[in-house]
């Protein structure tokens, strides 16, 4: 689960995650991508390029 707010600054970056996703898995550049949706500052840049999805693993153990 992508985290709400970016750790560093605050800015909510959790709206941008879909559309990152599907953009990038159509195999767009996640650069033009990040331009794109007005994430500048790069903690926030980071928090998505650096995000893996967890719950799928997670979940047969619940």
């Amino acid at each position: 689960m992508i985290p709400v707010r970016c750790f560093t600054c605050g800015k909510v970056i959790s709206i941008y995650w879909d559309e990152y996703q599907q953009r990038t898995a159509e195999g767009e550049d996640p650069k033009e991508v990040l331009d794109s949706l007005g994430l500048d500052r790069y903690c926030c840049r980071r928090m998505l390029l650096s995000h893996k999805e967890t719950v799928d693993e997670l979940y047969p153990y619940t």
